[in-house]
Formats: C-alpha cells, structure tokens, sequence
C-alpha cells in the first residue's frame, strides 16, 4: 500500500472533478462497470486481454478500491 501523499494542487483538481464532473456515486458505479466489463473479456479469454492480465489484474484491484473509497458499496453489511 502506497503512503504517498496528493499534492495540493492534485487534491484540488480532484475536489473540482467531483464537484463540477460526477458525483462520487456516479463514479463509483462507472468503475464498477468498467471491472465488470474487464473481468468478462479476461475470462472470455480474449487473446488481446490475455497478454496483458497482470496489468489487467492490478488494475481491476485499484479500480475497485477506488470505486470503494468513492462509495463504499461492498463492505456495507
């Protein structure tokens, strides 16, 4: 786990994207999607997918801790 802090400027960028973009629910819903999306294409055994399934991998698990930091959808109880 990365303890790297956002800089000021990346945090303000952030509060605009979210403010003024999409709503942080929203977002998390679109990252949902998007994993989904790759998880079916690696599993479908696309040949392009597969070369790239460590990146694919990583990805799908930071995408979803975002979309959790975003909306926390799967720790509910």
């Amino acid at each position: 786990m990365s303890t790297n802090t956002l800089s000021t400027e990346t945090q303000i960028r952030l509060l605009i994207f979210f403010n003024e973009r999409i709503d942080s629910k929203e977002m998390a819903k679109t990252l949902r999607q998007v994993n989904f999306t790759l998880a079916l294409g690696v599993m479908s055994e696309h040949e392009e997918l597969q070369n790239e399934i460590t990146k694919l991998r990583d990805s799908f698990y930071w995408l979803n801790e975002l979309a959790e930091t975003l909306n926390p959808y799967l720790d509910l109880e």
